[in-house]
């Protein structure tokens, strides 16, 4: 069923958003001859920690998708300011559509409609908008996640779930972070694993299902 996807889009409102919840999924869909595109909506500059450049998100999404397999020219870094993606949803939603017509995805990966992340649900809400017409599913970001449907699966092997953890490894800026750790991914690709009797697995929610 994956491998009929060739067209696949990965909405992530901030770097590292999309690697997270879909890495080893992206990863699979590479392997199978799927294009993948990955755009990132802010560079969450207003955030960085201390002692890093405020740029350096920049070059850590580089870093980390080309680990996942993404061609460099698929890479779209927008710098809308991290918080507050809502006061500029419709330049968002402006710049869906014109993809949308270049690309034509068949499959979008964005973050849950249940996703109480402000910017996360701002980029969820205009995906669909824009993309209403497509195959979309939820990537799962628990800790922000009040509601999850865990209503499709992907199953997947040792390496794509070490493709994701190499990616994320790219962010060292964000280090410090529980949910970046090595142990949590794993951890979470096995319990999404055993709920479909396989070694690890991503969950998504069913957005929408285009047949």
């Amino acid at each position: 069923m994956l491998s009929k996807f060739k067209n696949v889009l990965v909405l992530a409102p901030h770097t590292d958003d999309g690697e997270l919840g879909a890495g080893g999924t992206i990863n699979k869909l590479i392997e199978l001859g799927a294009n993948v595109y990955y755009f990132a909506f802010s560079t969450v500059e207003q955030s960085v920690p201390d002692g890093y450049p405020k740029d350096i998100l920049k070059k850590e999404v580089r870093k980390a998708t080309k680990k996942l397999g993404i061609k460099e020219e698929n890479l779209i870094i927008y710098c809308y300011e991290v918080r507050k993606l809502n006061y500029v949803r419709q330049e968002i939603l402006e710049d869906l559509i014109e993809y949308r017509k270049k690309i034509k995805p068949d499959l979008v990966l964005m973050p849950s409609l249940h996703d109480i992340h402000q910017d996360h649900s701002t980029i969820a809400k205009e995906g669909l908008r824009a993309f209403k017409q497509t195959t979309i599913l939820g990537y799962e970001l628990i800790w922000n996640n009040l509601s999850f449907d865990t209503t499709s699966f992907v199953k997947l092997k040792k390496r794509h779930i070490e493709a994701k953890c190499n990616a994320l490894k790219e962010y060292q800026s964000q280090g410090m972070r529980d949910y970046m750790s090595e142990d949590f991914i794993k951890s979470l690709a096995k319990t999404r694993g055993v709920q479909i009797g396989c070694k690890y697995a991503e969950a998504f929610e069913v957005v929408r299902w285009v047949i």
